[in-house]
């Protein structure tokens, strides 16, 4: 096996350009970073001036929230103030539930984000879950009527369309065939791509959107298969919907992100923090910047798309070396003693009080000299491509019939702190959905031995394979958002600190909380101006709670549940 002077797999799908203003997202272009305001669109002052500061912060567009036709009017205002200050990036209306708002933004901005759960249909009712053949037909005609004219308007105002797809809102008709799944989100975009198609509108970029990374990842990978097989072409939007805030907002981002754009799949991203959304591009850009030295980086032949199950792929199996491998765990390394860390988080193994043989894989692997069974293998990779030449080499084990364990390793030297979390998110985060298991091995001389747990457990957690701390799933707020986002979810977090293995949801307004955090154990949803509803899973047991009161009874309600461990 030969390193090649070819690109790892990762090199960019092939999609058509969309203009969007001043704008070209797809194509030879590339990622395209953006984010969106949390201002009330009817604040065109606040609005202006916050779009200029994530603008500033390298935002390349910016999408704001449009509830109804006035406040998709007041985005020419916004947009005009926008355009006196010098700043030409493009604006995005985001639209629920109103079409009539859809076609007045489009006359007054560069783009326009419709999402298929509730732009024909009212949103999930659940009032129907059984359709005939006939009566689907006959909704998906419904499609089409309601969206040639919106396309036909966009046409006319060079208009650019973004169907955006989300967990938390298919539409009724989707439930009833495909349930709250992958497969449902993927088809709920084609039946409108399809539309488009049929019409001929190509300004159109596609986004699947869930908090749950796997879900997340699941989807983006289903959807681009639908549409290879149908010949489309469109660009992807990449982003982890409600990820939070601080560490595990950027892990699960950039796992979630990382381990689709290190497959050459996103033309544009967003990365969704509970901050200020101009916190939200410096880390994009650090994604972004670690991604495309990943692409231009050779490859060791054997990492192929066609070796294994590129939807979902299952754990590579391996032989248990103690209480490594097989259907163990994946496994935290880490240094010191034991005692040193905290006792609810600690390594499952300490580096130097166990054996193994380390491995590079930037060397074929036939050339890693003897590997005996029953020998627990370290891999590490010196080539400029760690995650490529990593998966590479496990497939090539994997053709060799070599079945031990594997625990990957990877030293981040004194790359700063940020740094590490976007690149470890990306290295174990791709491999780890890729199938490769066993073990995590993070190194670095900037973070301390518990910072170095606490991100391995991040990244697990993130891929859903460790649960070990509570999972927040925290939308980044918007126009619609009904409390003071950022200092609620910390107050939800300081009064949940001590629980672990707990999702809690917490979501600035309805239009998409209670489907978005469905896999949420409790969510803390607003209701209103200074309401609260809570919910137990998709139950909504308590509403209109005051916001002062809130957190005390979404504690008195896991408590009351036995959950408060």
């Amino acid at each position: 096996m030969n390193i090649k002077s070819t690109e790892f797999d990762c090199c960019r799908r092939h999609t058509t350009p969309v203009r969007v203003g001043n704008l070209v997202i797809g194509g030879d272009q590339r990622v395209v970073l953006q984010s969106m305001a949390s201002t009330s669109t009817m604040d065109t002052a606040a609005s202006v001036a916050q779009c200029t500061r994530i603008a500033q912060a390298g935002a390349q567009m910016v999408r704001l929230t449009a509830q109804g036709v006035r406040e998709a009017n007041n985005l020419a205002e916004i947009r005009a103030g926008l355009r006196e200050c010098g700043i030409e990036v493009p604006l995005v209306a985001d639209i629920h539930f109103n079409p009539r708002a859809a076609f007045a933004a489009a006359e007054v901005v560069e783009k326009v984000r419709i999402n298929p759960g509730n732009f024909v249909d009212p949103g999930r009712t659940f009032r129907k879950l059984e359709y005939t053949d006939q009566e689907y037909a006959a909704e998906l005609q419904k499609i089409d009527d309601a969206l040639t004219p919106f396309l036909d308007l966009c046409r006319e105002h060079g208009t650019a369309l973004r169907i955006g797809v989300n967990h938390g809102s298919l539409s009724d008709r989707i439930m009833s065939r495909y349930g709250d799944t992958p497969e449902g989100m993927a088809e709920s975009a084609m039946e409108f791509l399809r539309v488009c198609v049929k019409r001929g509108f190509s300004d159109v970029v596609i986004s699947v959107k869930a908090s749950n990374v796997c879900v997340m990842v699941e989807t983006v990978r289903r959807l681009v298969r639908a549409m290879d097989a149908e010949n489309m072409h469109f660009p992807l939007h990449l982003g982890v919907t409600e990820a939070g805030d601080g560490e595990d907002g950027r892990i699960k981002s950039c796992v979630g992100i990382g381990t689709l754009m290190a497959e050459g799949i996103g033309d544009t991203i967003r990365v969704s923090l509970s901050e200020e959304p101009e916190c939200e591009l410096p880390v994009a850009a650090m994604l972004r910047d670690y991604i495309e030295q990943l692409q231009n980086a050779p490859h060791i032949e054997g990492c192929r798309a066609d070796a294994f199950d590129a939807i979902i792929p299952q754990r590579r199996k391996s032989a248990v070396v103690g209480a490594v491998g097989g259907a163990n765990l994946p496994v935290v390394v880490g240094s010191g003693s034991v005692d040193s860390y905290d006792a609810d988080r600690r390594p499952d193994l300490i580096a130097g009080d166990f054996e193994y043989k380390l491995v590079d894989a930037a060397k074929p692997v036939e050339q890693w000299g003897d590997i005996t069974p029953g020998t627990l293998l370290v891999l590490t990779s010196t080539h400029p491509n760690r995650p490529g030449s990593m998966q590479s080499s496990l497939h090539r084990m994997i053709q060799l019939g070599i079945d031990n364990p594997v625990i990957l390793k990877v030293d981040y030297g004194n790359l700063s702190a940020e740094e590490i979390v976007v690149q470890a998110s990306v290295d174990f985060g791709a491999l780890l959905m890729n199938g490769f298991r066993d073990g995590v091995w993070i190194e670095s001389s900037t973070l301390g031995a518990k910072e170095i747990v606490s991100l391995s457990y991040g990244i697990l957690q993130a891929a859903r394979l460790r649960i070990t701390r509570t999972e927040y799933i925290s939308c980044p707020g918007c126009g619609r958002t009904l409390f003071n986002l950022q200092s609620t979810l910390a107050a939800v977090k300081e009064a949940t600190a001590s629980l672990r293995g707990l999702k809690i949801g917490v979501m600035g307004c309805i239009v998409n909380g209670p489907g978005e955090m469905a896999d949420a154990d409790y969510g803390y949803v607003g209701a209103g101006v200074g309401r609260i509803s809570l919910y137990r899973g998709k139950e909504c047991v308590e509403k209109n709670i005051p916001e002062s009161e809130a957190v005390e009874h979404l504690v008195n309600l896991i408590k009351a549940d036995g959950k408060w461990k």
